[in-house]
């Protein structure tokens, strides 16, 4: 793979890592988490996302559309069915209420935008970090990436959901690594299936991998949904794996509403049962009390 489809590029990071990061945000995502923060990234494809607030209605998208996908007459603007992502119409609007999500970059050209930020990274010992979506979808360009950043004598990170092929991920990635971020939502298995669309098996089976390699620090990170990950059940089991798999540090994720909107702009369902409020760092607190004494990390 010689080119990698990105959604984003977020520098200046300081939630990703250690130190002030840039954090490289793939496309494409093999679960289907209904409270997803990054909902635009799932697809592993470009699309276009729309913001109402930012319309004039000036009609320039519907007059460059090759497939007549663009409207004034559809409230969301892009009809999804016929639209390829292609970008003309993000490209002709005035206001940037249609965007492109989704870019192709070679690895110099995203090396280039990389390193622009060495002087924060090395004086606040920070460094890369690869999210998503999900950056084992595009394994053998996150591969060669970390390769190169470990030449430059960059702290690499990645943010995984642990759905991978262990074997290939071990050959591409796991020898540039400095620390991975593990997230894992359900102990469950047919609970995970239900609310991911795969089961944990093989999320699990890796974990148990990753954690016996000395090179790489490991932290796992528990996003805390309400109804659907935080409830009593769950967190006690996840809790009670983490100490029967030795893990001495973990982090815990609260729950914010800030994937909603982005799913509606690029049309993408919502379930009603959803808070539209984030969680307080008192109801954060309420789940720390089933880790014990594993140390807390603050994400």
């Amino acid at each position: 793979m010689t080119r990698a489809l990105i959604g984003n590029i977020g520098r200046y990071s300081l939630h990703d890592g250690p130190g002030i990061r840039t954090t490289v945000f793939f496309k494409g995502c093999p679960l289907r988490c209904p409270w997803c923060h990054n909902p635009e990234l799932m697809r592993p494809e470009p699309e276009i996302a729309f913001t109402a607030r930012r319309c004039m209605a000036c009609g320039d998208c519907a007059r460059v559309c090759p497939e007549q996908a663009a409207s004034l007459a559809n409230g969301d603007r892009i009809d999804r069915g016929p639209c390829t992502g292609c970008g003309l119409c993000a490209d002709a609007c005035p206001t940037r209420a249609l965007e492109r999500v989704g870019r192709e970059y070679g690895l110099e050209e995203l090396l280039e935008v990389l390193l622009r930020d060495r002087l924060y990274y090395e004086t606040s010992n920070g460094g890369i970090t690869l999210s998503g979506g999900e950056p084992t979808l595009q394994m053998g360009f996150a591969g060669r990436l970390l390769a190169r950043l470990r030449q430059e004598g960059l702290h690499t990170a990645m943010e995984t959901c642990g759905l991978f092929s262990w074997d290939t991920f071990a050959t591409a990635c796991l020898g540039n690594l400095d620390l991975v971020l593990y997230d894992l939502k359900l102990a469950d298995p047919q609970h995970h299936r239900r609310l991911t669309g795969h089961s944990n098996g093989i999320i699990l089976a890796n974990l148990v991998r990753l954690l016996a390699v000395e090179s790489v620090e490991v932290l796992v990170r528990i996003p805390l949904i309400p109804g659907c990950t935080a409830t009593d059940d769950n967190i006690a089991r996840l809790a009670a794996l983490l100490r029967t798999l030795g893990v001495r540090r973990y982090s815990l994720l609260p729950y914010h509403p800030w994937g909603l909107a982005k799913a509606r702009r690029v049309g993408r369902p919502v379930r009603a049962d959803l808070a539209t409020t984030g969680m307080t760092t008192s109801e954060r607190k309420r789940w720390q009390r089933y880790f014990g004494s594993m140390e807390f990390v603050a994400p």
